[in-house]
């Protein structure tokens, strides 16, 4: 019923409660007590109980990342990775946007349910993402700033309003330029791509 803080909390506040009355009843009893030695004892009693608040307060649930999906140390990493080679020179919501639909296609059915299999998922033997594709998405170094976008895409930012796909028109073919805009909703345009939905 109660927690191990809870206890350990109680019991150094009990030693302290009993170490200050027989140090008052020794100093009042001998009359020569340190009042040096006394002060230390009530300091070390408060530090105590300080330590055993703050272990009670901080759990191992607070301190746990908690994520909107699922994801291994290998799926974390490829998600930086992919950002990076999508939209390193972008600003962070461009960076935000690329990792929010990785997610969301993670989340939807039609997709594999976790990142790796996502950005590495092919469709009539053509990958999804360019740097899968031309091998860039190995070369990148991750930024301070992709690794805080991931992490906070992680956490449930999302600015995409659903985005499912995402293309640099100026790099795209024709053909995939004109299949986009064939079999997709367009949402929006944000730095250097525009975003659609099914």
């Amino acid at each position: 019923m109660y927690s191990k803080s809870n206890i350990l909390l109680f019991i150094a506040y009990t030693v302290c409660t009993g170490l200050l009355i027989f140090s008052k009843q020794y100093e009042v009893q001998a009359g020569s007590v340190d009042s040096r030695e006394t002060v230390s004892v009530e300091t070390e009693c408060v530090e105590l109980a300080r330590l055993e608040s703050v272990e009670r307060i901080i759990s191992y649930e607070t301190m746990e990342q908690r994520f909107c999906i699922d994801v291994s140390e290998k799926d974390l990493e490829t998600l930086m990775r992919i950002v990076e080679a999508e939209a390193g020179g972008e600003d962070r919501k461009g960076k935000l946007l690329v990792a929010n639909v990785v997610i969301n296609r993670v989340r939807n059915k039609r997709f594999p349910n976790n990142v790796t299999d996502v950005v590495y998922q092919k469709a009539k033997n053509v990958t999804q993402f360019s740097p899968v594709s031309n091998g860039f998405i190995n070369q990148v170094k991750i930024s301070e700033e992709t690794r805080d976008v991931v992490y906070s895409a992680l956490k449930g930012e999302d600015v995409s309003n659903g985005a499912l796909f995402f293309m640099a028109r100026k790099l795209a073919s024709p053909e995939n330029a004109e299949w986009f805009d064939s079999n997709l909703t367009f949402l929006f345009s944000y730095g250097g791509h525009d975003f659609y939905t099914r």
